[in-house]
């Protein structure tokens, strides 16, 4: 594909890319500056030194890789135009290098950046600010970057020390590409709680590969707090070699006496009441129980509520994999029609052979379009899944990887159950309602799966059936006792 629209003629014949989710954080935060000294995408001298050392090759500091993945055809350009979801251009990359990722085994290219326009996509765009655009003024300033909304005792710990330092505050929501909207709404619900004067600026940092690596992490959060401005980055944890210096809260505790929180110091110990813990949060919200007042802002629990609803309301995609014959699609049709039987639930059935007719029509059986007749499947069910429906897809879908992304595309806006309709291969043949076994015997169907071509058997599937030993409403009557003991589906 070209650049065409909204380009300088100089650049039209280039071609474009649109970056992963990741990417186009990077990309915004690159031509933003936050990134500094970065002026573009890393080669692979310096993302191996980054990897092995959290330092450039150059030895400046720097936590994370920041790369840009392409398709091998992309490769042999000398610059291209990088450009948002919608085909807005948003920058021309110089290629300095293109080189091919050892682990993940995909092709990358690093070069120097030359912006076009500043990127314009993403909730709550309005409140978001280059570095060079925000007002810090003089003296100390503490920021706060966080993926989680700020709860009593965090809202307490930030006005501490934001009174100790006599700092201005200044919050940044890290916005993941997850209820980014219910984070930063969260936020802004307890504005009166911050200390007054706080500006708050979300910032598109999703986590890096380096995600697990709280270090790493950290040092990220303080170079880009450091970038806006700030002088002392609030957070639990220590580093040593932050951009800033990072400040640790005094302990706080709920005092179940008074009721209020403060200092666990000004606590008497028998009065001490527990934090709720990320997994009993999470177990209040998935029974749709109210979070309690003590522990959160009313505003803030009805954003918790918002992200993650109660299992029996969340959107959730149950996806059927096996070969074909397997009996899958009988499985999912009784679903669906035992589902809607049942009510309470707004189902939607997305049958590989339907499919095939409609939203892939065209396409052809190699590895590549049947991969993308999967990742067709699972946008349709991801948007499905996101607006709170039940989404039942049952393709065959032979290769692990497709069906990992189908997984994590639903996974980020809802709940993903995966069922192995394992069936074994004779059986399968032994049906063959369609004579396509007999075909892919005979040489006349290539690339026939289970014959000659491979079948990626599931390692985490939530559920396994053989319809050789069990009838359709038995195989029914399983999908539904797991879905009813995770929460997605009541009781009878």
């Amino acid at each position: 594909m070209t650049a065409e629209a909204g380009l300088p003629d100089t650049l039209r014949d280039l071609p474009t890319w649109t970056p992963g989710p990741v990417e186009l954080a990077d990309l915004e935060l690159l031509l933003a500056g936050v990134y500094r000294p970065l002026t573009g995408f890393l080669g692979s001298f310096d993302t191996a030194m980054v990897i092995a050392g959290g330092r450039l090759a150059d030895g400046t500091p720097w936590p994370v890789p920041v790369t840009l993945a392409v398709p091998k055809e992309l490769t042999v350009h000398e610059r291209i135009v990088l450009q948002d979801p919608e085909g807005v251009p948003l920058a021309v990359m110089r290629v300095t290098e293109a080189w091919q990722d050892p682990t993940a085994q995909d092709w990358r290219l690093a070069g120097p950046l030359e912006a076009l326009r500043a990127p314009a996509h993403g909730p709550f765009h309005s409140l978001r600010r280059r570095p060079d655009e925000v007002e810090t003024g003089e003296g100390p300033v503490l920021a706060v970057a966080t993926r989680e909304p700020l709860h009593r005792k965090q809202l307490g710990q930030l006005r501490q020390v934001a009174e100790r330092l006599d700092a201005r505050v200044l919050a940044l929501p890290m916005l993941s590409g997850v209820h980014d909207e219910s984070l930063v709404r969260a936020l802004l619900a307890v504005r009166k709680e911050l200390p007054e004067g706080t500006q708050i600026i979300p910032v598109p940092l999703p986590p890096h590969d380096t995600e697990t690596d709280a270090d790493r992490e950290l040092k990220l959060r303080a170079h880009v707090a450091a970038a806006y401005g700030a002088t002392h980055l609030l957070a639990d944890a220590e580093a040593e070699g932050t951009a800033i210096p990072v400040v640790a809260p005094e302990p706080w505790g709920y005092d179940a006496d008074v009721e209020v929180w403060r200092p666990v110091a000004r606590i008497e110990p028998d009065h001490v009441q527990a934090e709720l813990t990320q997994d009993q949060l999470n177990d209040l919200l998935d029974r749709g129980e109210p979070v309690p007042d003590w522990f959160t802002p009313p505003a803030v629990a009805a954003e918790l509520a918002i992200a993650r609803p109660p299992k029996h309301e969340r959107g959730l995609t149950v996806f059927f994999t096996g070969l074909s014959g397997s009996g899958k699609s009988t499985v999912a049709r009784g679903l669906a029609d035992a589902l809607v039987e049942r009510g309470g639930r707004h189902v939607s059935l997305l049958d590989g052979d339907v499919v095939r007719r409609l939203l892939s029509a065209g396409l052809t059986f190699s590895k590549s379009d049947r991969d993308l007749n999967i990742r067709r499947i699972g946008f349709v069910a991801a948007e499905v899944t996101r607006h709170g429906g039940l989404a039942i897809c049952a393709p065959i879908a032979p290769y692990a990887g497709t069906r990992a992304e189908v997984r994590a595309m639903v996974a980020a806006v809802g709940d993903f159950v995966l069922v192995h309709v394992a069936t074994p291969l004779e059986e399968c043949e032994r049906r063959d309602r369609k004579g396509l076994y007999a075909k892919a015997r005979a040489g006349l169907i290539p690339e026939f799966t289970g014959i000659s071509d491979p079948y990626e058997e599931p390692v985490d599937a939530d559920l396994r059936l053989d319809t050789s030993q069990t009838t359709p409403e038995e195989a029914v009557t399983q999908v539904i006792d797991l879905l009813v003991e995770g929460g997605w589906v009541r009781r009878d």
